[in-house]
């Protein structure tokens, strides 16, 4: 093959704005429009990648996403991005494009030695020849193996560019903006419908231009552009060019990626796309003839070299042989051959073909080799000749010269959104393809992809689809015409008729051999071959989805877009089965390769977990707080005074606390909001003891289990109305728990009437502890009566401050009478300030987070350190919050011995002995010698120093603790070279028996 330019043509380039770039270090000329593939072509290059296994030499073979040669890596440093299709990547000025999978280079490639090696390789070989001759064998050859894996390498920098996630939302999703897809559009935007079309083309039309054909009288060329002129300027139509639909969900939600790299500074974009209505255009990719050599440079789909010819000017070779056997690729052929490609000959299994096929190519100097087939291609680097006998192997072999060998054996319906979002493929035998099987989510075929081949027909088709999906939606919908005039308008196309003969494989002779190393090749990228799939079926793989595994047929990037088909008709033969009965594998997204970056879109360093502020950080910042992460969250530690350290500070808050009144940002606090007229019900289900008999005005804590029976979540649910409960938790769970129960609704009870809603940044919260916090609380709070009989201890009731209407329960996590006040967050500022002037005489000060961590440990209350994922209810002694009267998720588990046994680590408090410290992390050991602890028997999970005891205390989780009170053991932590007495005791270090929070 040896490409060059012409010097008309090109619909999509502008020969204006000529570009250059490099390819391994050699500049490229190039012209604004071109995509990698096209420019390399231009160019004369025939070699552009090496396969992943054998290393040999790979050519351009299509002129889209079914591309499975020409990967290349572009950019560098962090920019870098490897596997990228030439033949769907634009072109850019300075773009530095490289061979992938080669050393030094794709043209002299170290690694072609595979091919001497090609008989230990077949089918499985990684499975049967790294398993020996030692017992850990393995071992030695991972590493080796590891190394040579992948296609591409990717830069360990960081990616500077920037990636987006949007969504958008229609009446009518149209997928493919080819000819079927125009017409299901214009019928549905016509009508005032919301359409989307999506198309991973930069121009619409799909391969309209690939037909001379006129529609109404104008140019098929014309006319797609006109039509998508026309949807461009509806207000009620969105284009997504570039934009390829990779994914199709559940409820009609789509994924597509978009491809921005040649038009701005976002070099992609995840779609999010939802639609009442789908209509599939998403067309049919032309499929090869399996031969020997097939793989060689200058081996290319002949639809492929007429989209170069005529969309770039792009001629693929000098000298060209065609090997089909279908009328469609002899009109593409007459039609290169009107370009200006010489046509040597024609090759095709079948005989007695139409005059009006054959008297165009004749005339244009091509012989016509009709009842004959291609058995193999030869030449060293790339085609030099085209080996030739008759189709029922007799008589002598004949050779053709050519640099090209163009092939076509039919075309591949593109299905892959349709199985997504449907059942099992159905095997069509008279175009020799599978076609969609039925729906499960609300979509409508149209076009080629269930085997349409005439244009008239694709649009009728199209509109139909569009005027089906408007009906649907309840808008009336005129159906247009097409006049449709074209070359073939007469188009034969199934084997009924006669248009399509099935052929997927020519067989070389019994003991032929056309090159030292030829292959027949079924997967070009994985360097799957025919004899790898009869091996896998002799083997017993006959399920193509085991003979994908153990082959790879199929996994490469291109997903088997060109090799699919014919490796499952090749298994069906081996296995002695009709194709209708062979099966295929589960089609799965993504359909296009789709970056990482694109899925993260901005959400990524800083952003990937965005910190989050309360609305009070700015007056805690004023107040001289220095502020720490927690979880998502800055906090505030403590509030020192002048010269005080923070560790300092908090010591003092927790004790003022105890004596008096402080105050405390709880915003940070998850808030969920639980309405509707089963909301009762789904918290029963939920918690694991029952909140359906909760009076409304009351609150109770609860703890949610996950499935397995241990511990997910604990936290309060507050009791506003009969149908609508706040529920609050860890600040760290918020997220987890919103998840949880909104999988739960939609998943597990669909039928209950309830509504979730995470109202956590909606509400300022600020918690008021200590024995004169009820006084203060009165002195803000209207219409409600505080006194200790009216609002007694797990209260909840609405009231306003200053007419500003809040919530306020009376909780306490502190030990002490306590209140937590949510107010809007916009007032939250104002509420703060107004606690600490009104309790100015009471001694009121703030306290951090640090000081909320002494109080909860003194009061033995667990936390996000105690519930680390792994711990049962019996852990904590809460087993008889475990309703027996009702279900709840993780029950059944939560009953099992291994969760209950008395063995288990259980919660304890120790008291620090000898005036030592103890540490969080420390584990509890036996042994009195840090040189010989013995094992240990559990660890610490929270430590401080308490004002309240005067002595270093922790809470930690040891084996059989509750049995184990007043024991003396060693908390060892070898890291930081501490092995102090401890001795275990009760958690509750604090007001034991519970009174102090009823005031």
């Amino acid at each position: 093959m040896a490409g060059f330019r012409t010097d008309t043509f090109g619909t999509r380039i502008d020969r204006d704005q000529p570009l250059r770039f490099t390819f391994d270090g050699k500049p490229v000329e190039a012209f604004s429009g071109d995509t990698i593939a096209s420019a390399l072509l231009a160019s004369g290059r025939t070699i552009v990648a090496r396969s992943f296994k054998y290393h040999r030499p790979r050519g351009v073979f299509a002129a889209g996403s079914e591309e499975p040669n020409a990967l290349v890596t572009t950019g560098t440093g962090g920019e870098t991005e490897p596997n990228v299709q030439a033949t769907t990547r634009l072109v850019s000025d300075g773009l530095v494009v490289t061979g992938q999978n080669a050393y030094p280079s794709v043209d002299r490639d170290v690694g072609a030695i595979n091919q001497v090696l090609a008989p230990f390789f077949g089918a499985g070989f990684y499975y049967k020849t790294f398993m020996g001759p030692m017992k850990r064998s393995w071992m030695w050859y991972e590493p080796s193996i590891r190394a040579a894996a992948g296609m591409g390498r990717a830069s360990l920098s960081p990616d500077p560019a920037r990636y987006e996630r949007a969504n958008a939302f229609a009446d009518l999703l149209v997928v493919g903006g080819g000819p079927a897809g125009l017409a299901a559009a214009l019928t549905a935007g016509r009508v005032g419908a919301r359409v989307l079309i999506a198309d991973e083309g930069h121009v619409l039309g799909g391969a309209i231009d690939l037909d001379d054909a006129r529609i109404n009288g104008t140019a098929a060329i014309d006319w797609a552009k006109e039509a998508a002129d026309e949807l461009d300027a509806m207000p009620n139509v969105r284009v997504l060019r570039q934009t390829a639909v990779w994914g199709y969900y559940d409820a009609n939600v789509l994924a597509a990626f978009e491809d921005c790299s040649a038009s701005g500074l976002t070099r992609a974009r995840h779609w999010r796309l939802q639609a009442r209505q789908v209509v599939l255009a998403t067309g049919s990719y032309e499929r090869p003839i399996v031969f020997a050599g097939n793989d060689r440079p200058g081996v290319m789909l002949v639809s492929a070299a007429l989209a170069y010819a005529r969309r770039f000017g792009v001629m693929v070779g000098r000298q060209a042989v065609l090997f089909c056997n279908n009328d469609q690729a002899w009109l593409n052929a007459a039609a290169l051959a009107e370009e200006g490609l010489q046509i040597t000959a024609i090759v095709d299994p079948r005989e007695d073909l139409p005059a009006e096929l054959t008297e165009p190519l004749e005339q244009a100097g091509a012989r016509l080799l009709t009842g004959r087939v291609v058995i193999a291609a030869q030449g060293k680097k790339a085609v030099e000749k085209a080996v030739v006998m008759a189709a029922d192997g007799s008589g002598e072999t004949t050779t053709l010269e050519c640099d090209t060998l163009l092939v076509s054996g039919g075309s591949n319906p593109v299905i892959n959104l349709a199985s997504q979002a449907g059942g099992a493929p159905t095997w069509n035998a008279d175009i020799a393809a599978f076609v969609p099987g039925t729906q499960r989510e609300a979509w409508v075929p149209a076009g080629a992809m269930i085997g349409a081949a005439r244009l008239g027909e694709v649009l009728k088709q199209g509109a139909v689809a569009g005027q089906a999906s408007c009906e649907l939606l309840g808008l009336r919908c005129p159906l247009p015409s097409f006049k449709v005039d074209s070359r073939g308008g007469n188009l034969r196309a199934s084997v009924e008729d006669g248009g399509l003969k099935s052929l997927f494989e020519v067989k070389a002779p019994a003991g032929r051999r056309f090159g030292k190393f030829d292959k027949a090749f079924v997967d070009l990228q994985h360097d799957v071959t025919a004899e790898d799939i009869r091996l896998a079926a002799r083997e017993g793989f006959e399920s193509p989805e085991h003979v994908k595994r153990y082959t790879t047929l199929g996994m490469a990037n291109d997903q088997g877009k060109t090799s699919n088909v014919t490796g499952l008709a090749i298994l069906a033969e081996a296995r002695e089965v009709p194709m209708s009965e062979a099966g295929t594998t589960r089609f799965r997204p993504p359909f296009v390769p789709v970056p990482l970056g694109t899925l993260a879109g901005r959400a990524r360093g800083a952003q990937m977990r965005p910190v989050r502020r309360s609305p009070l950080h700015a007056t805690h910042v004023t107040a001289g707080a220095p502020m720490a992460a927690s979880g998502l969250w800055m906090e505030p530690r403590a509030y020192p005074r002048p010269g005080e350290a923070a560790e300092k500070a908090a010591l003092r808050e927790a004790a003022h606390v105890r004596e008096a009144v402080g105050i405390a940002d709880i915003s940070s606090t998850g808030k969920i909001d639980v309405a509707g007229p089963d909301a009762a019900a789904f918290l029963d289900r939920l918690y694991t003891n029952l909140f359906s008999n909760l009076t409304t005005g009351q609150t109770r804590y609860g703890v949610m289990l996950r499935e397995d029976g241990l511990i997910f979540a604990d936290g309060t649910a507050l009791r506003l109305s009969k149908d609508h409960f706040l529920l609050t938790t860890q600040a760290a769970k918020a997220e987890m728990v919103v998840t949880h129960l909104e999988y739960l609704l939609a998943i597990a009870w669909p039928d209950l009437r309830v509504t979730v809603t995470s109202v956590t940044e909606q509400y300022a919260g600020i918690a008021v502890s200590g024995p004169k916090s009820r006084t203060l609380v009165s002195r803000i709070v209207e219409g409600r009566d505080m006194d200790n009989r009216a609002f007694p201890y797990r209260d909840v009731h609405r009231a306003t401050v200053t007419g500003l209407p809040v919530v306020v329960a009376r909780l306490s996590s502190s030990g002490e009478d306590g209140y937590e006040i949510y107010i809007g967050g916009d007032h939250g500022v104002f509420l703060w300030k107004r606690l600490l002037e009104t309790g100015k005489d009471l001694g009121v000060l703030p306290y951090g987070i640090e000081a909320t961590d002494i109080l909860r440990i003194e009061k033995g209350y667990p936390g996000a350190a105690e519930f680390d994922g792994r711990r049962s209810l019996e852990d904590f002694g809460m087993e008889k919050i475990l309703s027996k009267k009702k279900n709840c998720v993780g029950r059944p588990l939560a009953l099992r011995e291994a969760l209950t046994s008395q063995d288990r680590l259980q919660l304890v408090g120790l008291l620090a002995l000898d005036g030592a410290t103890v540490q969080a992390g420390a584990h509890l050991v036996k042994g009195e010698s840090a040189e010989k602890p013995g094992e240990s028997e559990g660890h610490v999970t929270s430590a401080t120093y308490s004002p309240a005891m005067k002595s270093h205390i922790a809470l930690a989780l040891l084996r059989g603790g509750r049995e184990r009170h007043e024991e003396v053991l060693y908390a060892a932590d070898p890291l930081r070279g501490t092995h102090n007495r401890v001795r275990v005791v009760d958690p509750q270090f604090y007001d034991p028996d519970g009174s102090r929070p009823n005031g």
